[in-house]
């Protein structure tokens, strides 16, 4: 039994009959030669179904074809119900596929993690680097930028670190929450805050007391982190200090599921003694008791919108610094 071998770069050249340099030019991405002779070479590779050595290419082209992918995010968190991860995932998945990128996927939760992840990206192993969200000032993405690695951030980075983002408009979301609360007569809104070393959860914060201030209301403030288990805890605390509140924002879904339960085990109906507004419109926002009100952002847009951003980057190309991209308020029936 003979194993068939693999086509080889001079096979190719023989179909598209010219030379192999001219072969290895195509290969590489090289923009100098003609357009008809560039597509009788990727003919013979399709039809010869040969496999460029991506090793020689990224050494000819100093180009590895991959992007990194960074999560500063503990396993669970991003592997969780939480969708934000799973669709910035997928939109960034879509943009490389069709780009015919990898996607190399980092966790960078623990000290650990966030320093391996400074050692592979700094070591030029990837074209460019995303991060999926950040902590704090984290200074990783303005070094990078430093190092003329492309870099593109979720969101709008803390601190003093000049590198592009894509963002949605939190603040405006969650004023139209808290107005639509308003507007129906609620006058005792508590607000389940998101953790405040994230821009997400500073701004929706922002954004409830923008809301209440401008009407003349009492803020009424818990802090949780995105969690249910934290959702949980803030809203008992709120139950507790503030029994007479009427109507409540909290700043993920995933909190205002844990709130409604624990409304419901206090003995508060929803809405008709508590409003409860959440945010992102995860899939299950549709299913609970009651259904969720809930400020949708588009997530997997969001996903999108930065890889081609970085790609632009990478190509050497001119970007806005910073994209916002618009949040919607879905009217169910808790609020």
């Amino acid at each position: 039994m003979t194993t068939a071998q693999r086509p080889t770069l001079e096979a190719v050249a023989a179909r598209a009959g010219v030379s192999r340099a001219t072969v290895s030019r195509v290969v590489n991405g090289s923009t100098t030669v003609a357009e008809p002779i560039r597509e009788a070479v990727k003919r013979a590779v399709a039809e010869l179904g040969y496999v460029p050595n991506l090793a020689a290419r990224s050494l000819v082209t100093q180009r590895t074809d991959s992007i990194a992918l960074v999560m500063p995010e503990a396993a669970t968190r991003v592997f969780s119900d939480d969708q934000v991860f799973p669709g910035i995932i997928r939109g960034v998945s879509q943009e490389l596929e069709a780009a015919d990128k990898q996607l190399v996927l980092m966790l960078a939760g623990s000290p650990a993690g966030h320093q391996r992840v400074e050692r592979y990206t700094t070591g030029r192993h990837v074209d460019g680097v995303l991060f999926a969200s950040l902590h704090g000032a984290d200074p990783l993405p303005g070094t990078l930028a430093r190092l003329g690695i492309p870099v593109v951030v979720s969101g709008r980075p803390l601190g003093d670190v000049p590198v592009p983002y894509v963002d949605v408009d939190h603040v405006g979301g969650v004023t139209a929450a808290v107005r639509h609360m308003i507007d129906s007569g609620r006058r005792r809104i508590a607000t389940i805050a998101g953790p405040q070393d994230m821009v997400a959860g500073i701004e929706r914060l922002n954004g409830y007391r923008e809301a209440v201030s401008t009407a003349g209301l009492p803020e009424l403030v818990a802090v949780g982190d995105f969690t249910r288990e934290s959702g949980a805890a803030a809203m008992q605390q709120l139950l507790a200090d503030h029994p007479d509140l009427d109507g409540v924002f909290a700043a993920s879904d995933l909190m205002a599921h844990a709130a409604l339960r624990a409304l419901h085990a206090a003995g508060r109906r929803v809405p008709e003694d508590v409003a409860v507004v959440g945010f992102d419109d995860i899939e299950t926002a549709a299913y609970t008791e009651p259904p969720l009100t809930t400020v949708r952002q588009p997530i997997v847009e969001l996903g999108r919108r930065m890889t081609r951003q970085l790609l632009r980057l990478a190509a050497g190309e001119a970007i806005e610094p910073a994209v916002m991209l618009d949040t919607e308020l879905i009217i169910r029936t808790s609020a």
